[in-house]
C-alpha cells in the first residue's frame, strides 16, 4: 500500500509540474531551496556584483528523501563585480531531477548599480539562457496505457528564456523583486486537444529582510520569500537567523502550508562558508519521506584584496 500511494504522489506532481497547466490550474516548476539566500542570483539577476568581489555558491538539495522519484536538484552560482563600471556579471547553472522529469539549465546574469549615499545601491538585472526539458512518459505505468498525455517522450526540448530583476540593499537591509523566466515557451503540445498545452509558467520573486544588532557577538535576521504563479496559492518562506561572533548562523524556516526546517552555516574562513539545511514536510506527504536535505557550499575570492563594500550578510 505504501509504495502505491508513493506512486500516486509523484504522478500527481508529474501532473503538477508538466501535463495540468490548462485552463484554470496552474502550479510552481521553479525548483525550490531552503537556503534561497545564499542562491538569490538563480532567482533575480540583479544580485550579480553585489558581494564586490568573486563569488561561487553550490546547492545540492535532496527532497523528500526515502520517496521514490523525489526531487534531486543541483545549482552553481558565479558572479563578480565591476565596480568601475557599476556593473556585475554572473552565471547560474541548474540540474532538476523528478521522477522521469529532468531539466536543466544555463543562464548569463548581468546588472548595472545606482549608487547612492551612505552605502546604499539599487540594481538592475538582465537574465538570459536556455533550458533543456526531458520527460521519459513512456517509462511510467499508468491506468490507461493508451492515455495521449503519457504515449511519447520529451526530448531535449530546447527552451530559450530571459528575465528581468531589481535589488535594492545597503549593509544591513535588502529587498529584491524578479521574474526569471517571462517568455511562456511550449513544452509540450498536445495533438488531441489545444487546451492541453504544457507551458512554462511565469513565477514572481519578492524578498526581503533585515539584520539586526542584539549585543556586541550576536546579530538577528528576519528574512521572508513570498512566491507567486498565476492562479496558484501564493508560496511563502519566513525565515530567522542568529549569527554569532561573525561565524555561525543559526536558524529556523516555516513555508507556510507546506514545510519546517532548521539551517546552520559556518564562516570556517574570511573566504569559505558551508551550510546544511534539514526540513520537514508539514503536509500528507510527512508520513512518506524521511525530509528534506540541503549542503552549501560557497567561497569568496577576494584575491588579497583589503575590505568590501558590499553586505556580507546576504
Amino acid at each position: 500500500m505504501g509504495n502505491e500511494l508513493k506512486n500516486i504522489f509523484l504522478f500527481i506532481g508529474l501532473n503538477i509540474l508538466l501535463f495540468v497547466n490548462h485552463k484554470d490550474l496552474r502550479a510552481q516548476q521553479d525548483p525550490m531551496f531552503t537556503q534561497y539566500m545564499n542562491n538569490i542570483l538563480s532567482v533575480n539577476p540583479a544580485y550579480a556584483g553585489s558581494r564586490d568581489m568573486l563569488s561561487m555558491q553550490v546547492i545540492s538539495r535532496n527532497q523528500w528523501v526515502a520517496f521514490d522519484g523525489a526531487p534531486v536538484t543541483q545549482a552553481l552560482s558565479l558572479h563578480t563585480p565591476f565596480t568601475k563600471y557599476h556593473m556585475g556579471v554572473g552565471l547560474s547553472l541548474l540540474k532538476d531531477q523528478l521522477g522521469p522529469v529532468s531539466q536543466t539549465g544555463a543562464y548569463v546574469d548581468y546588472s548595472y548599480s545606482l549608487d547612492f549615499t551612505e552605502g546604499r545601491y539599487l540594481s538592475f538585472g538582465l537574465k538570459g539562457g536556455i533550458n533543456f526539458y526531458e520527460a521519459a512518459l513512456t517509462d511510467l505505468s499508468t491506468v490507461d496505457p493508451n492515455d495521449p498525455i503519457f504515449v511519447n517522450d520529451i526530448n531535449r526540448k530546447f527552451l530559450p528564456n530571459f528575465g528581468l530583476g531589481l535589488f535594492y540593499y545597503t549593509d544591513r537591509f535588502f529587498a529584491g523583486l524578479s521574474v526569471p523566466k517571462i517568455l511562456q515557451n511550449v513544452i509540450n503540445e498536445h495533438d488531441f486537444s489545444s487546451e492541453f498545452l504544457n507551458k512554462e509558467r511565469i513565477h514572481y520573486f519578492l524578498m526581503t529582510g533585515y539584520v539586526f544588532d542584539i549585543n556586541r557577538i550576536i546579530k538577528f535576521k528576519p528574512y521572508f520569500l513570498a512566491k507567486y504563479v498565476q492562479n496558484a496559492p501564493v508560496s511563502i518562506d519566513l525565515t530567522a537567523q542568529l549569527l554569532f561572533y561573525e561565524r555561525l548562523w543559526l536558524g529556523a524556516m516555516w513555508r507556510v502550508g507546506d514545510a519546517v526546517g532548521l539551517m546552520m552555516q559556518l564562516q570556517l574562513t574570511s573566504q569559505l562558508r558551508v551550510g546544511y539545511s534539514y526540513d520537514v514536510s508539514a503536509n500528507a506527504l510527512s508520513t512518506f519521506n524521511n525530509g528534506t536535505h540541503e549542503i552549501l557550499i560557497g567561497w569568496d575570492f577576494n584575491f588579497g584584496r583589503g575590505r568590501v563594500r558590499s553586505p556580507r550578510y546576504f
